[in-house]
């Protein structure tokens, strides 16, 4: 554990899902101004793309985003040591194995949900990445793809993972089916098991579960932590409404701090927007990730507009977030002025 950092263990108790073209550095670091707490999750980098393609510009991230962990999508297992190797060596406090995904790109390159298929290989995978790091190494899951029966090979796959090392794994509550569901569809359309992921929790105490989809609120996040789970991991919901999720998570979830006013948290990102539009970025990179943070607030939409339209102009900075900024705060205090005594 680095010093005033969470473990991941710990901070596995709520953690902000893995998803492509959200989670980069920008948002982790939006996510890290509302809990100092919850563990944050890289998009999935792909082992190829680091061993072979020498992308280490992938791994960029802020030393203020710890506890993070690195998400690697691979089948290889020699590779994936690799690039588990050098994310470590790039300072992540986490290594993670993506065995969810069900996009096509991800099929053909035989990792992602398709590993639900291949748990011997899978495991393989896990000890050879445990061999090659010093930080956990995790796995993030289905309860199976297509005709498999998730009461058969979850147990399967989960008991295969804690014969190789790894004791921290995700599991997303709905089966992937790779034939006939665009990835999309396979966010929504399989039913979510709840029960089954319990189940599991009873059937392998040892292992430190957590479970994903479909969970919105911290109200039900902390049904399931009560309910035996060790840790939620929610995904959608933590982008589209950062602030409902994220907010109250210290105090509510991990019982420290104060919750964060999302105003507060804009105002903390001001400095950071600034060195990255000093180090050559644009105001939309980081701002397209801060749409949200007034959800179902009054100036919410004024918010949303004004950086939408205006960040992707040339020369927008720093200014345009104060004056939405300023926008909603005017918004709220009309509102309250209208309230009745």
């Amino acid at each position: 554990m680095k010093q005033g950092i969470p473990s991941v263990r710990s901070a596995a108790r709520l953690s902000v899902a893995p998803m492509m073209d959200w989670t980069d550095r920008h948002c982790r670091y939006l996510h890290r101004q509302l809990s100092r707490e919850a563990l944050l999750y890289t998009e999935m980098v792909t082992s190829p793309a680091l061993v072979r393609g020498g992308a280490l510009h992938l791994l960029d991230h802020d030393p203020a985003e710890h506890p993070v962990a690195l998400q690697l999508g691979g089948s290889d297992p020699a590779e994936l040591a690799e690039a588990a190797r050098i994310g470590a060596e790039a300072g992540y406090d986490e290594i993670n194995l993506n065995c969810g995904c069900p996009s096509d790109r991800v099929q053909s390159g035989c990792f992602g949900a398709v590993l639900m298929e291949r748990p011997v290989l899978v495991a393989e995978c896990v000890t050879a990445m445990r061999a090659a790091v010093d930080v956990d190494v995790t796995v993030k899951c289905r309860i199976g793809v297509d005709d498999q029966d998730p009461e058969q090979v979850l147990p399967d796959f989960l008991s295969r993972m804690s014969d190789a090392g790894c004791q921290r794994i995700t599991i997303h509550a709905r089966k992937a089916w790779l034939q006939g569901l665009s990835p999309k569809e396979n966010r929504d359309i399989p039913p979510l098991d709840y029960d089954l992921v319990l189940r599991m929790k009873a059937r392998f105490p040892h292992l430190h579960l957590s479970i994903n989809g479909g969970i919105a609120s911290l109200a039900a996040a902390r049904e399931f932590l009560e309910a035996g789970l060790d840790g939620v991991m929610i995904g959608r919901a933590a982008y589209h409404d950062p602030s409902a999720i994220l907010s109250a998570a210290d105090p509510e979830i991990f019982g420290t701090g104060a919750a964060v006013a999302p105003e507060a948290a804009v105002r903390a990102m001001l400095p950071y927007i600034a060195a990255h539009l000093e180090a050559g970025g644009r105001l939309h990179q980081v701002t397209r990730h801060m749409l949200g943070l007034f959800a179902g607030r009054p100036g919410a939409r004024a918010w949303r507009r004004m950086l939408s339209e205006g960040a992707h102009r040339p020369g927008a900075n720093g200014d345009l977030v104060e004056e939405a900024l300023a926008t909603v705060l005017a918004s709220a205090a009309e509102t309250a002025e209208a309230q009745p005594v």
